[in-house]
């Protein structure tokens, strides 16, 4: 199960990360709530763990905006705020659970483990572009029904492309969703292989790939 843990405090972050990799999850450690947006952008995850207070864009904020987007990803946002109307206010806004810091590692888990429970809590939402749907749980697509499969790193640039339709995905998040650990490095014209490769596989759909010059891509309805 694929985690997002935003949390400014390096020191907690990297407590937390360690114990939740070793109950079994993939975690995606931040420290800004600009990151944490780019991160959602890039990959859909089961749960996710977002700190109040981040430095740039406070969680909160980041909750409101996954809410906006339509991604239905479970949350549960830490903070020291104990007061009744700041519990309030961050349901209301779309939290799953809230957990008052400091708190028992222990209690995280169960509590994480309870949004799992909740019925789709562990399933990744299926996207749908005209005729492309895209389903990450399945590691699959369909064009007007039928299935198409597509090779590992294709599959993730089409993941970054869906998840952030209608708007433009720049090179470098392209880069992060199918060279993560290479996306320092990558040459552009590795991606643009890809990008060439994954416009093929499209052709009989109603959706394209198209360039923006230099920003990066977008899906677009034919």
């Amino acid at each position: 199960m694929r985690l997002l843990l935003a949390e400014d405090d390096q020191s907690l972050q990297e407590v937390l990360v360690r114990g939740l990799h070793e109950a079994g999850y993939v975690v995606d450690g931040v420290e800004e709530g600009s990151l944490a947006i780019d991160y959602f952008k890039l990959y859909s995850y089961s749960v996710a763990i977002l700190d109040w207070k981040l430095p740039d864009i406070s969680g909160l904020e980041v909750l409101k905006w996954v809410r906006k987007m339509g991604i239905a990803t479970p949350i549960l946002v830490l903070t020291a705020r104990d007061a009744p109307r700041d519990r309030v206010l961050a349901l209301d806004e779309g939290a799953d659970d809230y957990l008052i810091k400091p708190f028992h590692f222990e209690e995280l888990l169960a509590r994480l483990r309870a949004l799992l429970r909740r019925p789709g809590g562990d399933r990744d939402p299926i996207l749908k572009v005209g005729s492309l749907t895209y389903d990450p749980a399945m590691v699959a697509i369909e064009i007007h029904g039928k299935r198409i499969d597509l090779p590992p790193r294709e599959f993730s640039i089409l993941g970054c492309l869906i998840r952030n339709y209608p708007n433009v995905t720049r090179r470098r998040a392209i880069a992060l969703a199918g060279w993560p650990e290479e996306s320092d490095t990558l040459g552009s014209n590795t991606i643009d292989v890809h990008i060439a490769r994954l416009r093929s596989k499209l052709v009989a759909s109603d959706v394209k790939v198209e360039t923006v010059r230099g920003v990066g891509y977008r899906l677009v309805r034919t």
